[in-house]
């Protein structure tokens, strides 16, 4: 189903996989190390994606979202029970971007931070919604008339 493959740059490649793997359920599958015995990458599998962790080298503009004080990306993680994973992240520590709800396009979804900075949605499909009736809850969120 994916084309592309993520390369996450974290403060610690080795803490940041150890985190993935218990947070999220990823799978280690190789990881590069370097003769002086430090981690240059880990390579991860979250279900059908390829995921790339590796530390910070500022030297070569590579910086983690907690170092920089943002994040321009959301990863969305479908999950079969988003409860149970929420809960999850949150005991390995995570912090709520926004708190699982349902939504009006049809999952039950909330956005965490890992403790490297970037954020996931976790997502659990529980209705097909019709997308007239999602472009006009959208509409009226964004108009500020409705909540979300």
């Amino acid at each position: 189903m994916t084309h592309v493959a993520i390369h996450l740059v974290c403060t610690d490649a080795d803490e940041a996989a150890t985190w993935y793997s218990e947070a999220l359920g990823a799978r280690e599958t190789s990881r590069l190390t370097l003769p002086d015995g430090s981690t240059l990458t880990v390579e991860l599998r979250l279900g059908d994606t390829t995921l790339a962790v590796a530390g910070e080298m500022p030297a070569r503009g590579m910086r983690a979202p907690v170092g920089l004080g943002a994040t321009s990306a959301a990863f969305h993680v479908p999950v079969p029970d988003v409860d149970a994973a929420w809960a999850r992240a949150m005991e390995a520590g995570a912090t709520v971007f926004e708190p699982v709800h349902d939504a009006f396009w049809g999952d039950r979804t909330g956005q965490l931070l890992d403790p490297f900075g970037h954020r996931w949605a976790l997502n659990q499909h529980v209705r097909d919604v019709p997308a007239d009736e999602i472009a006009r809850r959208a509409a009226e969120l964004l108009s500020g008339s409705t909540p979300a």
